[in-house]
């Protein structure tokens, strides 16, 4: 260490205290290029971490979900052909053949049937409709006949029947392999009667995204279809997806309505399609023609476009 030092101070003009700096300096950026590696062995994982049933039973539950996530091979058609006279029928009964009969493409049946080996039978009807691919209309479709409850049975219920089984056919290893966690499913549910608690249930929407899609809707008088969805301002396209998925709008539909023949200026330009010069127009129009004697008499106005006119029909009335 003494030879280094002397040579270091000779070779550098360094005095005594800066070739201790210097060879501080030097241990440090060692340290710190060699850190990664260590760390990386220090937190090398152990094998065997799977070994308890109860782990390996959530491993195959991944596994299954990352199966049926897996991109669909190109030039693969998704065609789906419902039979034209539904029946009754319960997912956890059905074979491969069974599920293509019913409408689902092969590749689409293996998946459902995949799905429900690594992850258990299906509890409630909504669960169907979480399988990756299956379109949202197919789903609905099915929705009337599936052998299954509306809504998921509660935690209390389903302990019960554990136990009971458990009594049938007893297992000395139970208490040491405790049941493995549910998965939560979100059931489908109305977005215009939804508030913003409920919408936080969606992946991706927090308090600000979930107060902006209700104040659009209450602004509008209500949905009157999914695609006005997508109208909202700083929705990403996933969380749109997911409004698709786990939302609908209930085909018998209260929109709230402005009349057209007592609403004033205010009032019209308020709602998100009319702008002021449109709610302007509008009564400047009435007044000198008297009241409107059917909704499609705006079309006379000549700033109220065929496009804006299709948009804001549902939401009035004379």
């Amino acid at each position: 260490m003494k030879k280094l030092r002397y040579w270091i101070r000779r070779n550098f003009g360094f005095s005594q205290r800066e070739v201790n700096g210097f060879l501080v300096l030097i241990g440090a950026m060692v340290l710190l290029t060699a850190a990664p590696l260590l760390f990386k062995w220090l937190t090398k994982p152990e094998t065997g971490a799977f070994g308890n049933p109860s782990d390996r039973h959530l491993l195959d539950s991944l596994v299954a979900q990352l199966e049926a996530r897996q991109p669909e091979p190109k030039g693969r058609k998704k065609v789906y052909q419902l039979p034209v006279a539904l029946q009754p029928f319960n997912p956890n009964h059905l074979t491969e053949a069974q599920w293509q009969e019913l409408g689902m493409p092969a590749y689409m049946a293996k998946r459902i049937l995949n799905y429900r080996s690594k992850v258990g039978d299906f509890t409630y009807k909504a669960q169907l409709g979480t399988i990756y691919g299956l379109p949202d209309s197919v789903f609905q479709a099915l929705y009337p006949y599936i052998q299954l409850p509306e809504t998921k049975p509660d935690r209390y219920n389903r302990t019960q029947g554990i136990a009971a089984n458990s009594r049938m056919a007893p297992n000395p290893n139970w208490a040491n392999n405790p049941r493995p966690r549910e998965r939560f499913i979100l059931a489908p549910f109305n977005i215009n009667a939804a508030d913003t608690t409920q919408l936080k249930q969606i992946r991706g929407i927090g308090s600000k995204l979930s107060a902006r899609i209700v104040k659009y809707r209450d602004g509008l008088g209500g949905f009157h279809s999914m695609a006005q969805v997508q109208e909202v301002y700083g929705l990403p396209p996933a969380v749109v997806d997911s409004l698709h998925k786990y939302t609908f709008v209930p085909k018998a539909n209260m929109l709230k309505q402005i009349r057209l023949n007592q609403a004033k200026a205010d009032e019209l330009k308020a709602h998100p399609y009319i702008s002021s010069n449109v709610a302007r127009a509008i009564v400047a129009y009435r007044e000198q023609h008297g009241d409107f004697q059917q909704v499609e008499d705006i079309r006379q106005i000549k700033i109220v476009t065929a496009e804006l006119f299709e948009k804001v029909r549902p939401y009035l009335e004379l």
